[in-house]
């Protein structure tokens, strides 16, 4: 492993809009050289530090450099052999660089002349001519003459699905699993352009992030730097800019534009509806007038042309679909190989069915995963899946309500199918319903268990799994469910009551997807039950090595770069996502904030005014005194800080608890804490149930008033990551506590049992005494514990101080943040602004340590 620090040598001009400071000039060569040398990178920058356009001046100008290297190596291929003479080289050299250059000018003035005719566009428009030419919509009728024929199933035959699915493989060269992974998302390929295996895959940047709205912020960003071309002309040296190729890749739900097929409620029933629009047995006068064909071809051409020409978000590209009039989800994939970056939200990147129903191939290109701080768990949630007593129930009522109507219309093996349906979601039932008169809160499944009703071990479970994926079960039975709800709520207003159980995702699916779970090996994941309070249960699958599903992008790649505002601590990316490689392969960068010192505050905690210790451990954190204390500190801490103050608690729960305790009163005449606090200031608190933007807008407003703000939440909460406290909305954030998992419940326990059994089966292998190796097997589960607790600190930390000028105190509230191991995971900024011995000292010197940050504020 490796670091770089400030006094890397500044070696490349990135091409900046602005003029960087040193930490962005830092994160930019440390990009460069880890993307130059083929490595990873595990990068850290604090929010507020121009991550994102360091990330993408950083990374883009290696890739025109990349880009022009290979074009003069690719120049001077076989000509250093010649025994011609020097003059023939160089006409050979000049000649095969003209027809190079031709290539590229083709494209550029085709690009050039979408630019010139949409800014035209742009300028007519906005001096109110709106009488340029919009393509009309024309898609197909819902074909809704015969309400009930939608949701019959079609005959189903299990013998043909191995003839179908081998020629599936022959069409389209995906293997048989990756087909059946296609189908069951919808994602089955449509008439791609055979023409596409012609288009150079050029080497680009997959940029990939949590949300859409976050790869909109970055592609705002992208539109700022302008890069020189990679290919330049030997006379000109073309001094000039090239603009970007870039392209966004969305789902269905983002990018549909039939309004027969965009209308429908969930992305699976989009995803299967588009589906059944392509199936050789719909009618040609039902099937997506928008999709991609032989006939439509030049329509995909100009949108690709189109969407390569302007950088857009994913709302523009689907304008784009609408004005063209051909389908953007299938359309953009024309545009994947020539595009220089492709920016795309996690699930379109990390999983392999996703990458492959796109078209993606990630052999030799770039990977940038931004916020990758929670990245394990999205792997973990991506491949994980959760079915509730009370869904299984529902789903199982909607079978029986479905079955009651079309069994006489049903044949063959839709009969048998539908039978081993029913079988399972019993057993499934059976088995919760039995553990939830248990008092264990949540326990692992036994398999056997979970799969000991009546006839269940004689069903083919991947038999069933492909039915399930292809019959369309799921989303006949819950819209019809759905149809019967909205009849009867013409006349009950009941109903409404029981459509608000109904689910986005059809509970079938989420069967087949734990039925999918069984047949897993067993060491990558577990099957969970959970008490839900006050009567439900749930049974999940947890994914616990997300390396087996992310191994495949890192061996494919040329390198990939895992960036965030809060990375620190990072050895879990270390042991859980690369755990066989080198470290000698991996970059590490902790940067620095771009603020002075002076305008942070970091202070541990560990006594309250009247000297009471805070020990804010699981067992202890019901000690009223601690807690009376706490609030004393809090009270003491708001007629200081002025303007908002943020404090994030361990769990809702204590919360709730902390609430309690501060609202009563310790006698008549003395008011309670509560009372006081809010004498102070403002009161909010985070919950569960409420909207977190209308008590962000309230706690603002407050502030702005002049009144002051006390923000109550929670660490891992909706406050906790993704929202802002800039300036007077976070003068100060207090951590209560450290979050650590409990480590009583199942999930933890696996997890930390597995970590321990993949360490002593690593180091076994190295010939490690067996003493030594049990030893290092449990400091592992070990690490694993604090880095999620710490993982979780940083992120609630990060929320205040966004930006150069910005300021604030971060106060620690816990003995044990006083402790090396806890401060050696802080941010390295963080760690930085700590006060020497903080931990050691009096309330009354934090007291004075505020004042004077905050005096200095003012005057300053």
């Amino acid at each position: 492993m490796s670091a770089f620090g400030d006094e890397m040598e500044k070696s490349h001009d990135f091409h900046h809009p602005y003029n960087p400071y040193a930490i962005q000039e830092t994160f930019m060569e440390t990009v460069y050289q880890v993307l130059e040398e083929g490595k990873i990178g595990i990068l850290e920058s604090p929010t507020g530090t121009g991550k994102s356009l360091s990330l993408i001046c950083g990374a883009l100008t290696w890739l025109r450099d990349h880009k022009a290297k290979a074009f003069e190596e690719g120049l001077n291929w076989g000509q250093n052999d010649s025994n011609e003479p020097e003059w023939i080289i160089e006409q050979a050299r000049a000649r095969k660089r003209r027809e190079m250059l031709r290539q590229r000018e083709d494209m550029e003035v085709r690009l050039a002349k979408i630019r010139a005719k949409e800014k035209a566009q742009r300028e007519k428009y906005l001096k109110g001519d709106q009488t340029f030419k919009k393509r009309k919509l024309d898609a197909e009728k819902d074909g809704d003459d015969d309400v009930e024929e939608q949701f019959i199933l079609e005959d189903y035959e299990s013998d043909r699905e191995q003839g179908n699915l081998k020629k599936g493989v022959a069409a389209t060269g995906f293997s048989t699993a990756t087909l059946e992974l296609m189908d069951k998302l919808g994602m089955g390929a449509s008439t791609a352009n055979e023409e596409d295996d012609e288009v150079e895959d050029e080497i680009k940047v997959f940029y990939c992030s949590r949300t859409h709205s976050q790869l909109t912020q970055f592609i705002n960003e992208l539109r700022r730097p302008k890069f020189p071309p990679a290919i330049r002309d030997d006379v000109t040296k073309d001094t000039g800019t090239e603009d970007l190729k870039h392209l966004t890749l969305g789902s269905r739900k983002n990018l549909c534009i039939n309004p027969s097929v965009n209308k429908l409620n969930s992305l699976t029933a989009i995803n299967e509806r588009c589906s059944e629009l392509q199936q050789s047995s719909t009618a040609k006068e039902h099937k997506c007038v928008f999709l991609p064909n032989k006939e439509n071809q030049p329509l995909v051409n100009t949108f690709r042309d189109h969407a390569l020409a302007s950088i857009r978000d994913i709302e523009d590209m689907g304008t784009l679909g609408k004005e063209i009039g051909i389908c953007p989800y299938y359309a953009s994939r024309t545009a994947i190989k020539p595009a220089e970056i492709v920016t795309l939200p996690y699930p379109l990147l990390l999983q392999k069915s996703a990458r492959d129903a796109l078209g993606i191939s990630l052999k030799g290109h770039v990977v940038i995963i931004d916020e990758a701080h929670n990245l394990m768990d999205a792997i973990s949630g991506i491949h994980g899946v959760e079915a509730s007593l009370k869904q299984l129930k529902r789903a199982r009522a909607q079978l029986g309500v479905y079955l009651q109507k079309f069994r006489n219309r049903l044949k063959g093996k839709n009969r048998v199918y539908i039978a081993q349906v029913v079988r399972v979601i019993d057993s499934l039932v059976g088995y919760l319903e039995g553990r939830l008169t248990q008092p264990k809160a949540d326990g692992i499944v036994s398999e056997k268990e979970l799969l000991a009703g009546k006839g269940v071990d004689q069903i083919n479970l991947f038999k069933l799994i492909r039915y399930l994926s292809e019959s369309k079960l799921a989303r006949k039975v819950e819209s019809y469910a759905t149809h019967t709800e909205i009849e009867a709520s013409k006349t009950q207003t009941s109903s409404a009551t029981k459509k608000s159980e109904t689910t986005s995702t059809p509970v079938l699916h989420q069967i087949s997807s734990l039925l999918s779970a069984l047949t897993n090996p067993s060491k990558e994941g577990r099957l969970f039950f959970t008490k839900l309070p006050p009567d439900n249960i749930s049974l999940s699958y947890l994914l616990l090595d997300p390396s087996t599903s992310f191994s495949e992008i890192v061996s494919e790649c040329r390198s990939v770069i895992l960036a965030g505002g809060t990375m620190s601590p990072f050895a879990p990316y270390f042991t859980t996502l690369f755990p066989s490689l080198p470290p000698s392969q991996i970059t590490t960068l902790s940067c620095g904030h771009v603020i002075p010192s002076s305008n942070l505050l970091a202070w541990t905690l560990s006594r309250g005014p009247s000297n009471q210790e805070f020990n804010f451990t699981f067992s202890n954190r019901t000690n009223t005194t601690m807690i009376d204390e706490l609030g004393r500190a809090l009270l003491n801490i708001c007629t200081i800080v002025p303007d908002g103050v943020v404090v994030f608690f361990p769990s809702y729960t204590y919360l709730t608890t902390i609430l309690a305790r501060w609202g009563l009163s310790p006698s008549p005449s003395q008011p309670s804490i509560l009372s006081r606090l809010e004498s102070k200031k403002s009161l909010f608190k985070e919950s569960k149930e409420a909207s977190s933007e209308t008590v962000l807008q309230e706690y603002a407003q407050a502030i702005d008033a002049g009144k002051g703000g006390l923000l109550l939440s929670v660490v891992g909460g909706k406050m906790s990551e993704g929202i802002n406290f800039s300036d007077a909305l976070g003068r100060c954030v207090l951590i209560v506590g450290l979050p650590y998992p409990n480590i009583a419940s199942a999930s933890i326990q696996a997890k930390m049992e597995y970590i321990e059994s993949s360490t002593k089966e690593r180091l076994g292998k190295e010939g490690m005494a067996k003493v030594e190796v049990e030893r290092k097997a449990k400091e592992e589960a070990r690490e694993w514990y604090e880095n999620a607790c710490m993982r979780a600190v940083n992120q609630s930390i990060g929320r205040a101080i966004r930006h150069k000028a910005d300021y604030a105190a971060v106060v620690m509230v816990d003995g044990r943040f006083s402790g090396e191991r806890v401060k050696g995971k802080l941010p390295g900024w963080i760690r930085e602004g700590l006060v020497e011995g903080a931990g050691e000292k009096k309330f009354g010197e934090l007291m004075g340590g505020l004042g004077a940050f905050f005096r200095g504020k003012k005057t300053g």
